[in-house]
């Protein structure tokens, strides 16, 4: 699946603390904001709104719950008081759920007031740290901080972590046909190869590559063969793959080379938007961007 970083991004450092443990951050105390962890009835908790987690692992989440059951919540779930005085959660989904199974009446929380924003980045980023996002849910949660709160793939890779290809690349997948996006949250395919059938130029090319990825279970380097060979049958120079590769991790984004038996040939770049053109500008000439 899909590679993550670690680490924060610099604008959330004002919302989450350090911890000696080895488990995830919780969010940071906010100025003027209570820090004391209380027990509150789970009854009384309404879902976060800007979950981006929609797919849960039935296995996993019996884990947890029989973790809680014989040891309890060891990590406060995050909310914020609602104008009817209930409460939202912020952080802490899959330990609420799981206390509700488990048969907890309360569960430890600390108080914290949030921006729609920062609630929804502090589920994203949770989710993302702990590697509970299918790559289908990051992609869509990415778009939802861009079209709903103005952020650029800059800022949203700033906010959790990652390079702008990176993201980039994870919201490219909300252009595969439904059913492959849906057989990789099924983690019938990979995330590798999703972006592998990302090369091929139309949807039916694509579906008809992802059935015979299904029925004979190509590895990623296979897949990238034949999406090679379904693009360009009669690659002259076979050291071009390899710079396409190249090329298309340092641009990250889509790069066909092509060249003919003279040694003549073009490369082609593939950019999405405006943002993508002026990214891809910057790293191929750094000093006329400036100017």
């Amino acid at each position: 699946m899909i590679g993550r970083q670690s680490g924060l991004g610099r604008g959330l450092g004002a919302l989450i603390p350090q911890r000696e443990t080895a488990e995830p951050e919780s969010p940071r105390p906010i100025a003027g904001d209570e820090t004391s962890v209380r027990r509150i009835p789970v009854d009384a908790i309404d879902p976060n709104p800007h979950q981006p987690r929609m797919h849960f692992e039935h296995a996993a989440l019996e884990d947890l719950v029989s973790s809680i059951k014989e040891h309890g919540v060891l990590q406060p779930v995050v909310v914020t008081v609602k104008s009817d005085g209930r409460y939202e959660l912020i952080v802490g989904e899959r330990r609420l759920r799981a206390s509700k199974i488990a048969g907890l009446e309360t569960v430890p929380a600390i108080v914290r007031s949030a921006t729609e924003q920062q609630k929804m980045e502090l589920a994203l980023i949770e989710n993302v740290q702990r590697a509970d996002l299918n790559p289908i849910e990051e992609a869509r949660a990415y778009v939802r901080l861009m079209e709903e709160f103005g952020m650029t793939q800059d800022d949203v890779g700033r906010r959790v972590g990652k390079s702008r290809p990176q993201v980039a690349n994870t919201i490219r997948l909300l252009q595969l046909p439904e059913s492959i996006q849906h057989a990789l949250v099924e983690k019938k395919i990979s995330a590798s190869n999703a972006r592998t059938l990302l090369s091929v130029p139309s949807d039916d090319e694509r579906l008809r590559l992802f059935d015979s990825l299904l029925a004979g279970q190509f590895t990623v380097r296979q897949t990238e063969a034949r999406v090679g060979r379904t693009r360009q049958p009669k690659m002259a120079d076979p050291n071009l793959a390899g710079l396409e590769n190249r090329l298309r991790e340092a641009l990250g984004t889509r790069v066909t080379v092509t060249r003919d038996p003279r040694g003549e040939g073009e490369i082609r770049i593939r950019f999405y938007n405006e943002e993508d053109l002026q990214e891809i500008i910057k790293k191929i000439s750094p000093i006329s961007a400036s100017e």
